[in-house]
């Protein structure tokens, strides 16, 4: 089912559809998510199973969290907040914007980790810099929203200008919390959610490790949701017995944003693989093109001054061909590309 579909149905049957299979009384909030899609949060203790990730990350008693997460319709704060507190950590709950008061509180109560887009993040740890020093700044752990583009090449780079460690979990409004880092690679499946990686279009499961869409059943009888397209694209890196996934990749994209090039989709996750896997990579971006009858795939990085061109595009080449699996027809350097520029273009019918 598509959330296209669940919205539809929502308007027909408002306000859940006909899919909440608990009595209203138990329905203890009802978020909004755009749409509008209506979600029950239903009785459920660590914020939904989110406090798994802060025990991966090691912070709990003793840990001040600044959480900047909206706690209005939309379900991402208090779940934070509910999450935070069930693993022992003290919450204070900031929400969005108010940039100097929040960096004088992280200085003045000793905040140890914050909970935060990525942006925001940035902007008030250079607030306390700026504000009060480097020294003033005492941060140890990140919990970021997911971004599209260099995300994880930006999570890096925080990691070593910051000092602090980041981590990531993959939520979606109408399921709550899929999947979790916990230290290993990619995202670990909730155990409440059976999660599938499947063919877009025929709705088929695919092999471990071929891309394909999140699909979603929440072993939840209050509101089952049963085999939710997500719209998200993954790979499967762990399978249970049954061909179910157990470990998720970090997420490829939308489902539509990858682009076939000689019968294998790229998908811009493969772009962002190549910015962190090459030397003094700032920006990168893929262009394909139908050539000859040919599909061409050309590469343009943006480089730090002082960088190596030729390790550069080596490296490019090499991370490249190991995350999409096939070659890269050229590698250039370029000076700039435009700022929120797309990880990969299809030209092939322009």
């Amino acid at each position: 089912m598509k959330k296209e579909e669940l919205l539809k149905i929502q308007r027909d049957n408002p306000p859940f559809g006909g899919f909440l299979a608990s009595d209203l009384k138990d329905i203890g909030r009802i978020y909004v998510s755009p749409g509008p899609i209506f979600e029950p949060a239903l009785s459920g203790g660590g914020g939904h199973g989110l406090d798994l990730l802060f025990k991966a990350a090691g912070v709990g008693p003793g840990d001040i969290i600044l959480n900047t997460w909206m706690y209005h319709l939309v379900p991402a704060g208090l779940l934070f907040d509910e999450a935070a507190q069930s693993a022992g950590a003290t919450v204070i709950p900031g929400g969005v914007g108010n940039t100097e008061l929040q960096a004088q509180i992280i200085v003045e109560t000793g905040v140890t980790s914050i909970c935060a887009s990525t942006a925001f993040f940035l902007t008030l740890a250079d607030k306390v810099i700026e504000t009060y020093g480097r020294d003033a700044w005492k941060v140890k752990t990140a919990f970021l929203g997911g971004e599209m583009g260099d995300w994880m090449a930006k999570r890096r780079r925080i990691e070593a200008d910051y000092g602090v460690s980041t981590w990531a979990a993959y939520a979606t409004a109408d399921l709550g919390l899929v999947a979790y880092e916990d230290g290993g690679e990619g995202y670990v499946v909730h155990p409440n959610r059976v999660v599938q990686i499947c063919d877009p279009v025929s709705g088929e499961q695919l092999p471990q490790g071929e891309p394909g869409e999140v699909v979603v059943t929440a072993r939840d009888a209050g509101w089952p949701m049963i085999r939710f397209g997500t719209g998200d694209s993954a790979f499967a890196l762990e399978s249970n017995a049954d061909g179910t996934v157990s470990r998720i990749s970090t997420l490829q994209g939308r489902v539509g944003a990858a682009v076939k090039v000689r019968e294998i989709f790229v998908y811009p996750r493969v772009i962002e693989e190549v910015v962190i896997g090459t030397p003094g990579a700032k920006a990168a971006q893929a262009v394909v093109t139908r050539e000859n009858d040919r599909d061409m795939i050309r590469l343009s990085l943006v480089l730090d001054d002082g960088a190596d061109a030729s390790a550069a595009e080596t490296a490019a080449v090499e991370t490249f061909k190991l995350h999409a699996r096939i070659r890269a027809d050229e590698v250039s350097i370029v000076s700039e590309l435009p700022e929120n520029a797309e990880l990969i273009i299809n030209q092939k019918d322009g």
